[in-house]
């Protein structure tokens, strides 16, 4: 009886062919998928925040004008500002 060797599936084939690539000396290293800091929750990721009580007064006051949560807010800002940063 012989002894088969498994065939290499497409997966397999792939894998190795990004391991080639990544492998390379001028590779760019890949970004991971996810961003690992936070617990998961669902698509976001939950983080624990310090803030003065009269700045979380001030956001509590402008989420409930806006008509929206308190993280949602925050989120708001955060993105905001990224964007004219760039």
């Amino acid at each position: 009886m012989t002894i088969h060797r498994k065939a290499k599936t497409m997966a397999d084939r792939n894998a190795a062919a990004e391991a080639f690539v990544t492998g390379a000396p001028d590779a760019k290293p890949i970004a991971p998928a996810t961003y690992e800091k936070g617990l998961p929750k669902g698509r976001k990721r939950q983080i624990s925040l310090t803030i003065a009580p009269e700045l979380l007064r001030k956001v509590d006051e402008q989420a409930e004008a806006a008509g929206i949560g308190r993280a949602a807010f925050i989120s708001m800002a955060i993105h905001r500002a990224l964007k004219q940063e760039a």
